[in-house]
């Protein structure tokens, strides 16, 4: 047998072909009654055909290169398989991720505003590292000079305020 070679147009024709039959042998067995109407000879003839037609589908599916076979995640396979709806599966995921991205956001919220607090308690604390602190607030991408600019100006007065704040 001579290797089989494909591509995705030709397999999404080939499914849509087996479709095709599926629906004309679904709609032939509804029809089958003893009076008459398609026959038995009739239905055997569509099953082998749609037969043949699944067998060429999974041909030209297993025949597909890699950089061509779409990328379907494994849970999602396993959702449809069990009969559940695909638009639920990506309804929720999206939540999901919605979800994770908030708390991402907040964890950085938290982190920016831990940093300017930090490098204010260590510039009022230590008045020799304040101009590291003011780099390390820059580089990360915070006000820098103008948070700790405003301390620097009335050092007195900033600690002042910073302690009255932790007391409450």
């Amino acid at each position: 047998m001579a290797p089989v070679t494909s591509d995705l147009p030709q397999v999404k024709d080939s499914v849509s072909t087996t479709l095709t039959l599926l629906f004309q042998t679904l709609t032939n067995i509804s029809l089958y009654d003893s009076a008459g109407r398609p026959s038995r000879d009739s239905l055997a003839s569509d099953l082998t055909t749609l037969d043949d037609s699944l067998l060429k589908v999974h041909r030209l599916a297993n025949a597909l290169p890699p950089s061509q076979t779409p990328g379907i995640p494994l849970p999602l396979m396993e959702y449809v398989e069990n009969g559940r709806n695909p638009d639920i599966y990506t309804r929720e995921f999206v939540e999901l991720v919605r979800r994770l991205n908030q708390l991402t956001r907040g964890k950085m919220h938290a982190f920016r505003d831990f940093r300017d607090v930090l490098a204010r308690e260590m510039a009022a604390a230590m008045p020799e590292c304040k101009e590291d602190a003011m780099r390390v607030v820059e580089e990360t991408g915070g006000p820098g000079p103008v948070l700790l600019g405003e301390e620097g100006g009335g050092q007195g007065q900033g600690q002042g305020q910073v302690q009255g704040q932790q007391r409450h």
